[in-house]
C-alpha cells in the first residue's frame, strides 16, 4: 500500500470555519481517498514529537514512505504552541532534515504571506511585528535548505516571498469537496431580480463598499452578506449607510445558509483589490461552485485568473460605472448566469481536494 506522511506544525479545530484549519483536514481526507496510508503529524508541539519519534523509528527499522506533505501555520512554525513560546525549536525542521538524510521528499504549502503587508499586520504591535518577522524569515530560511517542492495558492504569490529556493514551486490553491456538491441548479430564473450571495469577512481587508454601493442604488438587484456577527458590529459604521431593502445581512455558518446561496444567481469575490489582495484564494471561492454559482470577481487578480480559465463568471474592473453597467445587463439577461452556470461542472471534475492530493503525489515521487 502507498504510505506517506502528513504534517502539520499546529493544532487543527476542526469546529473552527477558517481555510488554515478547514484545508488540513480536506487535504488529509483527500490523501486517504486516493489510496494512500497516511501517518499523521499534527497538534500541538509534545502530539507532534510522539507521531515524529514512531516515524523515526519506522523509517530506521524500514518502513517505506512515498513523500511527506505539510502545510504550514500562518503563524512561525516555532510560534505555534498555545502560548507562542517556542517551546521546541528545533522539532519539526529537525524532522525534515531527517527526512532528507533518508532520501524521503517533502514538499510544503506555504498558506499566506499577509505578514510582509501593512494591510496585514494592521493592529499588531511594533514588538509582535518584529518578532514574528524573524520567526516568518526562519522559517524561509530552513524551507529553502530542506523542500523539494514549494506550493502556493497561487504562483502570482512567488515574487514576493523572500526566499532563494532552488526546488520547483507549484500552485496548489483550495480544492472541491465532492461530497457537497450540488447536483442540480435550483435557483429561478423567471425573477424581475437577481440576487448575489457573499459569505466570509468583512473587515478592511475585504473592502466591499463598492459593491454595497453600487447594489443600493440599482432596482431588482438584491445583495445577501454572510459574515461574523461581531464583525458586522465592528464594520456597521462603515457600511450601514448603503443598507436598504437591497441588501440583507445574515449571520450563518457552514450548512446554515445552504436556502440562503441556493436561492442566489450569483456569488461575490468583488473587492477593492490591493497589492496583497491581489494573489489571494479564497476556500470560499470553491465553496461558491459546489453550490454550481457563477463568480463576480475583479480584474488583474488570482481569483479572476481561476474564473477566465474556467469561464464560469466575469471579471469586472473595480469601479463603480463599470459594476452597474454588468449588474443592470446581468438582470435583463439572465441567459448569461446560465451560460456560465453551465460551465462549472468541468471546473468541478478538474478542482477536488482529491486532484490536490494527486497532483502532490505526482510531484514527490
Amino acid at each position: 500500500m502507498k504510505r506517506m506522511i502528513y504534517h502539520i506544525p499546529y493544532y487543527v479545530d476542526k469546529d473552527r470555519h477558517s481555510g488554515s484549519h478547514i484545508r488540513p483536514i480536506k487535504m488529509l481526507n483527500a490523501f486517504k481517498n486516493i489510496g494512500y496510508d497516511v501517518d499523521i503529524i499534527m497538534g500541538y508541539a509534545a502530539q507532534r514529537e510522539e507521531a515524529i519519534d514512531k516515524i523515526k523509528n519506522n523509517i530506521l527499522n524500514g518502513v517505506i514512505y512515498d513523500f511527506c506533505y505539510s502545510e504550514s501555520s500562518t503563524m512561525p512554525t516555532l510560534l505555534t504552541e498555545k502560548n507562542h513560546i517556542p517551546t521546541h525549536p528545533f522539532l519539526d525542521f529537525g524532522f525534515f532534515r531527517f527526512l532528507k538524510n533518508h532520501g524521503v521528499k517533502i514538499g510544503l504549502f506555504y498558506r499566506d504571506c499577509y505578514w510582509l503587508f501593512e494591510e496585514g499586520t494592521k493592529g499588531v504591535s511594533n514588538f509582535k511585528k518584529k518578532v514574528s518577522n524573524y520567526f516568518y524569515r526562519y522559517d524561509l530560511k530552513k524551507y529553502s535548505k530542506l523542500l523539494d517542492v514549494f506550493y502556493l495558492p497561487t504562483t502570482l504569490m512567488k515574487d514576493y516571498i523572500p526566499m532563494k529556493f532552488n526546488g520547483k514551486y507549484e500552485q496548489l490553491p483550495p480544492g472541491i469537496d465532492k461530497s457537497q456538491q450540488v447536483n442540480k441548479n435550483t435557483v429561478d430564473y423567471n425573477t424581475n431580480y437577481i440576487k448575489i450571495f457573499y459569505v466570509g469577512g468583512i473587515g478592511p481587508m475585504y473592502n466591499m463598499d463598492l459593491l454595497f454601493q453600487a447594489v443600493s442604488e440599482l432596482e431588482n438587484i438584491k445583495l445577501t452578506v454572510c459574515c461574523r456577527e461581531n464583525e458586522w458590529i465592528s464594520e456597521k459604521p462603515r457600511l450601514e449607510k448603503y443598507l436598504n431593502k437591497n441588501i440583507e445581512i445574515i449571520h450563518k455558518s457552514g450548512l446554515e445558509f445552504k436556502d440562503d446561496i441556493e436561492s442566489s444567481h450569483i456569488a461575490s469575490a468583488y473587492f477593492e483589490q490591493s497589492e496583497y489582495r491581489r494573489f489571494a484564494m479564497s476556500v470560499k471561492l470553491f465553496e461558491y461552485l459546489t453550490y454550481n454559482k457563477p463568480v463576480l470577481s475583479v480584474t488583474n487578480t488570482a481569483v479572476g485568473e481561476f474564473v477566465n480559465e474556467y469561464n464560469i463568471g466575469w471579471n469586472i474592473p473595480y469601479n463603480k460605472i463599470s459594476l452597474k453597467n454588468f449588474l443592470i445587463e446581468l438582470r435583463d439577461n439572465k441567459n448569461l448566469i446560465k451560460e456560465k452556470a453551465n460551465n462549472i461542472k468541468y471546473a468541478l471534475e478538474e478542482n477536488t481536494w482529491e486532484a490536490r492530493a494527486r497532483k502532490v503525489a505526482k510531484d514527490l515521487s
